[in-house]
């Protein structure tokens, strides 16, 4: 199963520490694997309104549906960024 999930305020550094603290390991290519899944992220900086730009993550999460809904119900509140 696949899952992919954009999040915005924080960076591909923070995002692979917040999988690690899921139990993930980063490997050379920079994806991120744990015990039947795995992520890979990717980052660009989209345009809000007419000055403002943000750091947007899309996180592409792979593993068993069991696995993935724990896991990215857990990712996605460590990223929830307050103010941003």
């Amino acid at each position: 199963m696949r899952r992919e999930k954009s999040f915005r305020g924080i960076n591909e550094r923070l995002a692979r520490v917040y999988l690690e603290n899921l139990g993930g390991e980063v490997e050379e290519d920079g994806d991120v694997s744990g015990d039947g899944w795995r992520a890979s992220l990717s980052s660009e900086k989209v345009e809000i309104g007419p000055t403002v730009e943000l750091t947007e993550i899309t996180v592409v999460f792979e593993g068993n549906e069991e696995t993935l809904d724990s896991l990215v119900d857990d990712f996605s509140q460590k990223a929830m960024r307050a103010g941003g």
